[in-house]
């Protein structure tokens, strides 16, 4: 029998990372979840291993990886540490590279500018709000993404509208120069992430990704 594909994954407590959590393991997916406070999450799962710590810190992230097949990071920026972001995506190319792992996906909202956008209008305003009202956050993410796209791993950026918390599917729209829409329910983007752990149509591109 063959053994299931183990994913690492980030942000399991999050808004969109606790669904991409239960989907992992409903889709039969082995699952390193690394989560700060592990007394206070309740998820327990034949297929689920918790490691406690910090992505912040680099042994945290290479004994998170080890053993892994591909890593899934849906952290949003922290109010006390808006500068999280670009760190972590250091210390997780830092250990890929280390373990010889090339999946990477990773999840961020429609302020991140890649070379070739059309943005329409109204994202573009909802951009240019999020770069005044959170600037150190939103250059942290725009960094992450600069980051990333310089190193040499498979890795797609997953730009997203508003996240509704609900386990309706509707199924995606899948854009690679704006977002057609205006949310996606927290179960079709983690379906839409776990579709692209084995799918290459995505491999170094960065697609927004609506709910129909």
């Amino acid at each position: 029998m063959n053994q299931p594909i183990k994913v690492a994954l980030l942000g399991a407590t999050g808004k969109a990372g606790k669904y991409i959590l239960q989907e992992l393991l409903n889709q039969e997916y082995a699952v390193k979840a690394l989560i700060r406070q592990p007394e206070n999450f309740s998820i327990s799962h034949p297929l689920l291993e918790i490691v406690k710590g910090d992505i912040k810190d680099y042994e945290t992230a290479r004994f998170l990886l080890s053993g892994c097949q591909a890593v899934i990071s849906s952290i949003g920026p922290r109010k006390d540490e808006p500068l999280v972001q670009s760190l972590a995506t250091k210390n997780v190319l830092k250990a890929m590279e280390e373990f010889q792992l090339s999946r990477y996906l990773l999840l961020a909202g429609l302020n991140v500018d890649v070379l070739g956008d059309q943005k329409s209008v109204k994202n573009k305003a909802s951009t240019e709000w999020m770069r005044k009202t959170f600037p150190e956050a939103v250059a942290d993410r725009q960094l992450a993404f600069e980051i990333l796209s310089n190193s040499k791993t498979d890795w797609t950026f997953i730009r997203l509208p508003f996240i509704e918390q609900t386990s309706e599917r509707h199924g995606t729209l899948a854009n690679l120069y704006d977002c057609v829409g205006n949310k996606i329910s927290t179960t079709d983007l983690a379906d839409f992430v776990i579709d692209q752990i084995e799918d290459e149509f995505y491999f170094r591109k960065a697609p927004f990704v609506a709910g129909l």
